[in-house]
C-alpha cells in the first residue's frame, strides 16, 4: 500500500544519498572492508538500523565474482569497482548496486558499462503490470545478447524487495508471476569475465499501472574515481 511504499522510498533514498560521499573514500591502496566500514558507519549515523545485508565492494579481478563480499584486499590502481549494498530503515529493506571505475577507463571497459547499462533499460523498459516476470530477465538478456555478452550473465536479472531483502516476485527465465501494481522489485544485470572484472547495475524499481518507476537516485552512468 501506499504507507509501505513511502517507507521503502526512504529506505532507498537513503542508499541512494550515501553513494556520492563514498566515493571521496575510495582510492588505491585502501582495502575492500574499510570501505564497506566507512559505508556502513555512515549509513548507521544518517539512522539506518542495520544493512540489509553483507556489503560487497569487489575490485580489480574481484569485481567478476557475482558475489564478492567485502575483504582484505586493496583497490587498485585502474578498474572496476562493484559496490553492491542495502540498509534497513524503519523495517524496511533497500538494494542497490553501482560500479564505478578507479582510474580511466579504457574503451573495453566503456563498451562493458554501457552493454550493462543498454540491459537495465530494457529490462526496466519492459515494466508493466500484466507482464511475466520471466519477460523482464527476458529482455534484459536479449539486450546482452546483442553484444554477444548473455552468457557472462550469470543470476536472474533481479527479485521483489521490502520486509526481507529478498522477496517474491523472482525474476528469472521462465517466470510465470504476473507483476502487479505495488510490487517493488530490483533489476540488476551483470556481465562477470571470469578473472578479469564484472560490472553490474541496480535499481529499485515501482511497478505502476503505467510501467516501471525508478525508486533510485543515485547517478547510473559510468563514474571515475
Amino acid at each position: 500500500d501506499e504507507a509501505e511504499i513511502e517507507l521503502l522510498r526512504r529506505a532507498v533514498d537513503l542508499s541512494s544519498r550515501l553513494f556520492r560521499p563514498l566515493l571521496r573514500s575510495m582510492r588505491c591502496g585502501v582495502a575492500e572492508s574499510a570501505i564497506a566500514g566507512t559505508l556502513e558507519h555512515m549509513a548507521r549515523k544518517a539512522g539506518a538500523e542495520k544493512m540489509s545485508f553483507e556489503t560487497i565492494v569487489a575490485s580489480g579481478e574481484r569485481s567478476s565474482l557475482p558475489h564478492g563480499i567485502a575483504s582484505a584486499t586493496k583497490l587498485p590502481a585502474e578498474g572496476f569497482v562493484v559496490l553492491d549494498y542495502g540498509v534497513v530503515l524503519d523495517g524496511y529493506c533497500s538494494d542497490m548496486t553501482r560500479t564505478v571505475h578507479l582510474g580511466k577507463a579504457s574503451g573495453e571497459a566503456r563498451r562493458l558499462y554501457l552493454a550493462v547499462l543498454d540491459a537495465q533499460q530494457a529490462a526496466i523498459g519492459a515494466v508493466r503490470a500484466g507482464v511475466r516476470a520471466g519477460e523482464i530477465d527476458q529482455a534484459a538478456r536479449q539486450e546482452l545478447k546483442g553484444t554477444k555478452l548473455d552468457r557472462f550473465f550469470t543470476h536472474s536479472t533481479g527479485h521483489g524487495v521490502g520486509l526481507e531483502i529478498h522477496e517474491l516476485p523472482r525474476l528469472a527465465a521462465g517466470s510465470d508471476t504476473i507483476l502487479r501494481p505495488g510490487m517493488v522489485i530490483t533489476i540488476e544485470p551483470g556481465v562477470y569475465l571470469p578473472g578479469k572484472c564484472g560490472v553490474r547495475i541496480e535499481d529499485t524499481v515501482l511497478i505502476t499501472p503505467k510501467g516501471g518507476q525508478y525508486m533510485s537516485s543515485a547517478r547510473r552512468e559510468l563514474l571515475e574515481v
